[in-house]
């Protein structure tokens, strides 16, 4: 689905330096590394006043354990700061109310998206901005499934890379119906506020930029697997070793340019077009579904167990970024 995303004209928000208070809805792993970069935002200009609403039932005892390893140890005495809230129906009002700004990040379900903005609608103040942290659900199918459209000129989508509080990128994705104000004072205060790379998606697309690059990517990796030609280490290896690092440092365009020598991407086609586009059109002959994933699952849990691994992966992530 595409739908092209023409933003009506400015509504009352927030300016970029007016967002002081962030409401986090959803403390799953995006959500946490979320709290994270909120929680180091700023500093030490300011800080982030951060209320968390999350239904678990060990909400304290978890952010407690989890969050001080997403953190610098030096921002550790930040953490009793944040407001916590378990119980959504009686403390959403009081979780919301004061928000400059409200970051979902909830379950990957359209109907519960929107009936978590139905449920915000009366509470949030006129100038509260309202982003989705969703991996593929747009801002309209939210409004539509909320039919809350009061409140489609202050929604876009906000997706960021996971982990958010280290990968600096932050997709922004608007509907047909965000204003340019909402729009405009995000950028901005991902941008000038918290040092982040958003870039904005110019229309609505199932996955947005990152997932559908991502998911080609993955959809050839799994069909290298089961069609036995790699591995899934040898894959992973392949990424690790070659395009990861090159498009790390220059992107694909850029990398792909610069490929071409002196006639730059033409000059690349007219070498290896004819052998691009055949692989396209072996690709675009589908996945193999359930027994796919199967089999990619299966190697995957035998050559780096369950669950995987993270240790040394943030600071890694660190350091690469700052080649």
């Amino acid at each position: 689905m595409t739908t092209h995303a023409q933003p009506p004209p400015a509504t009352s928000t927030s300016s970029p330096s007016q967002i002081n208070n962030i409401t986090i809805i959803g403390i799953g792993t995006i959500g946490l590394s979320l709290c994270a970069l909120y929680i180091s935002a700023g500093l030490p200009t300011y800080t982030l006043a951060l209320t968390i609403l999350d239904p678990r039932p060990d909400l304290h005892a978890y952010v407690s354990r989890i969050l001080p390893t997403f953190l610098d140890p030096k921002l550790h005495c930040l953490i009793p700061s944040i407001k916590l809230h378990t119980d959504y129906a009686a403390d959403l009002p009081a979780a919301v109310r004061s928000a400059d700004a409200i970051h979902e990040a909830g379950p990957e379900n359209a109907n519960w998206k929107g009936r978590l903005w139905a449920d915000v609608a009366p509470h949030v103040a006129p100038h509260t901005l309202l982003w989705s942290a969703t991996s593929g659900i747009p801002a309209s199918a939210q409004i539509a499934a909320a039919r809350a459209h009061l409140l489609a000129p202050r929604l876009l989508v906000v997706h960021p890379y996971n982990p958010p509080h280290i990968l600096p990128l932050l997709e922004l994705v608007p509907s047909p119906l965000t204003s340019l104000a909402a729009l405009s004072t995000s950028q901005a205060f991902f941008s000038a506020q918290l040092k982040r790379s958003p870039v904005v998606l110019r229309k609505e697309t199932r996955g947005f930029a990152t997932n559908r690059l991502a998911f080609a990517l993955l959809r050839e990796a799994c069909a290298l697997v089961n069609e036995g030609v790699c591995s899934v280490e040898d894959v992973d290896t392949v990424v690790q070793g070659s395009m990861g690092p090159r498009w790390a440092v220059g992107g694909m365009f850029r990398s792909y340019a610069a490929g071409g020598g002196e006639g730059g991407l033409r000059a690349f086609w007219e070498k290896v077009g004819g052998t691009v586009g055949e692989v396209w059109e072996e690709s675009a002959k589908g996945y193999g579904g359930e027994e796919w994933e199967e089999t990619v699952t299966k190697q995957v849990q035998r050559a780096y167990g369950v669950p995987v691994s993270v240790e040394g992966r943030d600071e890694a992530t660190r350091r690469v970024l700052e080649v």
